[in-house]
């Protein structure tokens, strides 16, 4: 049945190769722990439907959270393995064999609000002059193909807001080059068009006038090809972040094409877009996902009053 359950997920479901490896793992964890006379790897070959049915009550999944706790799992990992029981479950309600949730009956553990980590705009524009991003004298083209489309992928990654998976993925054709947008298929196969930035847009078409010329013979309409004409997968995406980012000093802090993504949305609403339309173009299904951003926002504002309101430089005392 797990493995129904993962083929459900990877072709009905379009779930991503490595959330449907994490699931696994994590159902896999979840019922050695149950049937501790199976190791890990074998479990989902001994266990029968009625077993798996018998091992999700609430009661093992209380002692499975308590079990993973006391082991060092912290709390972000251990409901990441709910998300997944849950999902199960509900695969499970589907085809007949259970006939409720018991994971959604189980208080989750609390974690720490994490804010997502981003780089300021004047970090992000130093890179972009030092590499030439618009200039005349020197201008992207001028520049061999593998410094080009290095510098493209950093460009359209902060540009758009796109997840790695929807820029590897990206065909020519996905760019309209009369109404200035892309079109994105996003998680669930959810479309989106998301608005470029006229600057953006002209530096899109010498991008791609630049494939035609240097791979006339390749057949693929990849936006992005390697240097020898391939398609790009999602972990080229991340080793193009580093090689651009590392070493730079005026970028801190973590370095990965979703940093980018994080820069994007709360550049956004540092200069006043509302929570809706950056909701629309980072394709979140919901508000609350994209609510987060306007603690960055707040931090932003708050080191700004520390920093400038002469009520918060003075102690609150007036001078005259």
């Amino acid at each position: 049945m797990i493995d129904q359950y993962i083929r459900y997920i990877e072709s009905g479901r379009r779930y991503s190769s490595r959330t449907a490896v994490i699931y696994r793992d994590a159902l896999e964890a979840f019922f050695s722990f149950v049937y501790q006379e199976y190791p890990k790897e074998q479990v989902a070959a001994h266990i029968n439907d009625e077993q798996i049915r018998q091992a999700l009550t609430v009661r093992m999944v209380r002692g499975y959270i308590a079990y993973s706790l006391e082991r060092g799992e912290s709390p972000v990992t251990v409901n990441l393995h709910l998300s997944a029981l849950s999902s199960f479950c509900q695969y499970l309600m589907r085809e007949g064999v259970m006939d409720s949730n018991p994971v959604r009956k189980v208080p989750r553990p609390k974690q720490p609000a994490r804010l997502p980590a981003f780089f300021t705009e004047k970090s992000l524009e130093s890179y972009f002059e030092m590499k030439g991003v618009g200039s005349e004298e020197a201008p992207l083209s001028s520049r061999d193909f593998h410094f080009h489309r290095n510098v493209m992928i950093i460009l359209l990654l902060y540009s758009t807001g796109m997840r790695r998976a929807e820029l590897s993925s990206l065909r020519r054709g996905d760019f309209d080059r009369a109404r200035h947008i892309f079109r994105i298929v996003g998680k669930g196969d959810k479309m989106r068009e998301i608005p470029v930035p006229d600057s953006v847009c002209r530096e899109i078409l010498l991008y791609l006038k630049r494939i035609t010329e240097d791979f006339p013979q390749c057949e693929s309409d990849a936006f992005f090809l390697t240097d020898t004409g391939k398609e790009i997968t999602p972990d080229f995406v991340n080793k193009i972040v580093h090689e651009e980012f590392d070493g730079l000093d005026f970028l801190s802090g973590k370095k990965s094409p979703h940093v980018l993504r994080h820069s994007f949305a709360t550049h956004l609403l540092n200069n006043g877009a509302d929570l809706n339309s950056i909701k629309e173009v980072l394709g979140h299904s919901s508000l609350a996902a994209t609510q987060v951003y306007t603690h960055n926002s707040f931090e932003q504002l708050k080191k700004t009053y520390l920093t400038a309101h002469p009520r918060a430089k003075n102690g609150g005392k007036n001078e005259h």
